[in-house]
Parts: C-alpha cells; sequence; structure tokens
C-alpha cells in the first residue's frame, strides 16, 4: 500500500503541469521550447539509463533498449507519413492548389489523432511509472524511495507534456483536460496493479527504451520547430535548455 499512496504524490505533480501549461497564453513558444527540453531530458538522463539497466541484452552487438529506441522513433515518423502530416512547418506552406482550382488544406481529424496518439502513450508511460514505484518498494523502501523521488518529480513534466502535445495537434480542451486526468490517475493504478503482480525486468526495459524513441521524435521533429517558428529563438532556445537542466538536476536530487 506504500507505494499506491507514494503514487498519489504522483497524481498531484501531473495535475499540476498541466495546470502551468494551461495558463501560459502568449508565451505559448516558451512553453514549448521548455516542455521539448523536458522530454530530452526525460529520454536521456531517465528513459534510457533505465532500459539499459532493466534489459542489457545484446542482438546482433546492438543492445536491445536502443533497438527499441530506434524503432521508437520510426513508428512514430512513419505514422506522420502515413497520415501526411508534419506539423513542424505546417504553416509555412500553402494549400495545395491543383489546375482546376480547388485547394486541398490538412486534414485537421488526422492532425488530432497523433495528439492524441501521443497523448495516450503518455499515458501508458505514466502506468509504467506506477508499476516502477510498486516494483521499487517490493525491492525494498531504500530503493522504493528513491525511484519514487523520481517519478513524482518528473510527472510534473508528464502533465506539462501530455496536455501542451494534445492542444498542440489542434485538440481541444476538454479533450486535452481529460488526457491529463487519465495521466494523472495512471501512475496510482500502475502502483496498485503491482500488488497483484510484477513486470519482468526484461519487457519493462524495452518498453522504455521504445518509449524513449517515440518522446525524443515529438520533442525533436515537432514541438521544438513548432516552438521556433512563429517567434524568435534566443529566448526559446534558452526555455529548451532549461528544462534539460531540470531534468539533469531531477535526477542527481535522486540518486
Amino acid at each position: 500500500m506504500t507505494a499506491v499512496l507514494v503514487a498519489a504524490g504522483a497524481f498531484l505533480m501531473t495535475l499540476i503541469g498541466g495546470l502551468v501549461a494551461q495558463r501560459t497564453g502568449d508565451r505559448r513558444h516558451l512553453v514549448l521550447g521548455f516542455a521539448a527540453g523536458l522530454m530530452l531530458g526525460v529520454v536521456a538522463f531517465d528513459l534510457l539509463p533505465e532500459a539499459m539497466a532493466q534489459a542489457p541484452q545484446e542482438l546482433l552487438g546492438v543492445p536491445q533498449p536502443l533497438l527499441m529506441f530506434a524503432a521508437g522513433f520510426l513508428a512514430i515518423h512513419c505514422i506522420e507519413r502515413s497520415v501526411a502530416i508534419h506539423r513542424a512547418h505546417e504553416g509555412e506552406y500553402a494549400s495545395h492548389t491543383h489546375a482546376h482550382g480547388h485547394a486541398h488544406a490538412h486534414h485537421g481529424g488526422r492532425a488530432e489523432g497523433v495528439g492524441l496518439t501521443a497523448a495516450a502513450a503518455m499515458v501508458g508511460h505514466s502506468v509504467m511509472d506506477g508499476f516502477a514505484i510498486g516494483a521499487a518498494f517490493q525491492a525494498g523502501t531504500t530503493v522504493g524511495t528513491v525511484v519514487a523521488l523520481a517519478v513524482v518529480a518528473h510527472d510534473f513534466a508528464d502533465g506539462f507534456n501530455t496536455y501542451t502535445v494534445t492542444r498542440l495537434y489542434g485538440n481541444n480542451r476538454r479533450r486535452a483536460v481529460t488526457l491529463l486526468a487519465a495521466d494523472a490517475v495512471a501512475p496510482v493504478a500502475g502502483a496498485a496493479i503491482t500488488l497483484a503482480f510484477t513486470i519482468p525486468e526484461h519487457l519493462l526495459g524495452l518498453y522504455l527504451g521504445f518509449f524513449g524513441g517515440f518522446l525524443l521524435y515529438l520533442a525533436t521533429a515537432d514541438i521544438l520547430p513548432e516552438a521556433h517558428s512563429p517567434h524568435p529563438s534566443r529566448s526559446t532556445l534558452l526555455c529548451t535548455v532549461l528544462g534539460v537542466g531540470f531534468m539533469w538536476l531531477v535526477v542527481a536530487l535522486a540518486s
């Protein structure tokens, strides 16, 4: 039960992160820059090291989590290409016009679908956060406390990113809030499930690698270009660096 109670802290931090994302107003470019930095920091300092620790086995000379990392990156890239959208510079493109004079715009519903898919993946990741807390407490109170600190701290970024990514792809506020609520409940549910069973370490490592590639694509191919396109890049770049630094500090404090 300790793991479930600790996961309630992750619930609160996720909601706080989403609330901050909602109240940014015309500073959206700074929010997106910071969000991208947080996502990069989560991938580099949290997801990949944990994945490598959980699944150190190699396949043809390459650690399996890194193969899954590349697979996650390519999976979201293929999804975006298959629906013929790319939000990074979408505003710079004119509508496609043919000789008969009809213009064809991007299909907003498809863009919304990618945003929902990305947010749903983040909810799935938050469930795994709860699993991680529960499994760590099964290993011992000290290990559980360290893992819980890291999860609760970076769940602020999870809530922030879930709301931001959902809205970035054109979804309305109700959908974004609904997914934010699901993301907040997810770690509590994940911790509760571990009261019944645990996830094999190897599978957990593969999942974390895959999700790391997914997040890195969103940060670099969508969110950062979107953040820099309408505004001077210096302040946005600073926010990105601050986001990475914040996640470094979180990991350092949790170590």
